[in-house]
């Protein structure tokens, strides 16, 4: 299939199969993302409108608009109001979104991998508390700092968070351990990212952490495991309320 890129809309539109009548958001979405990892459309491509996508796919208009908006929440596309919408990155730039939209709407793990990551967040906490070096508790002052910083700023929020977990699970000096967590959240970041949404989540996230800090910083295994207990807790929470919203979203 050749490269597409620029404008050329309907060449796009050309590539794409219909799908019977009926089809679900879902598989609308598949379909595009068939075509988008295929390497045949170029990162930054504007893509075709809703009309034209719709009428290749055999589809109407709203069920390519909900697939689309799945897509920009994925990080997939970019909706650019009044311009259009536009392919994002590259086939292989996109295979970590597409590991998490597999997780999606595939077999649809999620609450159990919610699960995984809270015992393995507090097995951290608890090895950090001991191990932890004063150029780490540095690091999570740091980073709780800056969560303060970014109450209302819930992107900053999120990578101060993030650095935050990162600097816990260097504590823990368990290299398998870290790579576990890493993979977990790697597939849960579409969620993640959208997890902290106003204030009031905002100051009790910086709470829970708090909390851990502190018991890292007194050595106390047993309170910094309770603390992450209580901060995976509230944080499962707020995944799988956004993750059920996608899921909607999708049909």
């Amino acid at each position: 299939m050749p490269a597409y890129s620029g404008d050329r809309v309907d060449d796009i539109a050309a590539a794409i199969s219909p799908l019977p009548s009926g089809t679900p958001v879902s598989e609308v979405a598949r379909r595009l993302m068939d075509l988008f990892t295929s390497g045949s459309v170029a990162a930054g491509t504007r893509l075709p409108p809703e009309r034209h996508l719709a009428a290749s796919l055999g589809v109407g208009r709203s069920a390519v608009r909900e697939a689309l908006a799945a897509l920009e929440i994925l990080g997939i596309v970019d909706v650019r109001p009044g311009s259009g919408t536009y392919l994002r990155g590259s086939a292989s730039e996109l295979l970590p979104q597409t590991l998490r939209w597999g997780l999606l709407i595939g077999e649809r793990r999620t609450a159990q991998l919610i699960e995984v990551r809270a015992g393995l967040e507090i097995h951290i906490a608890r090895l950090a508390a001991v191990r932890a070096d004063v150029g780490i508790i540095s690091r999570l002052d740091r980073s709780v700092e800056r969560m303060r910083a970014a109450v209302t700023e819930f992107g900053a929020l999120a990578r101060a968070d993030l650095d935050f977990h990162h600097a816990l699970a260097e504590a823990a000096g368990n290299e398998t351990l870290t790579d576990h967590i890493h993979v977990i959240r790697s597939l849960l970041q579409v969620y993640d990212d959208r997890a902290v949404h106003d204030r009031t989540h905002a100051d009790r996230a910086i709470a829970e952490h708090g909390a851990v800090l502190e018991a890292v910083r007194a050595g106390d295994a047993d309170a910094a495991a309770s603390a992450m207990a209580v901060h995976m807790e509230t944080a499962g929470e707020r995944l799988r309320a956004d993750a059920g919203e996608l899921d909607d979203a999708m049909g």
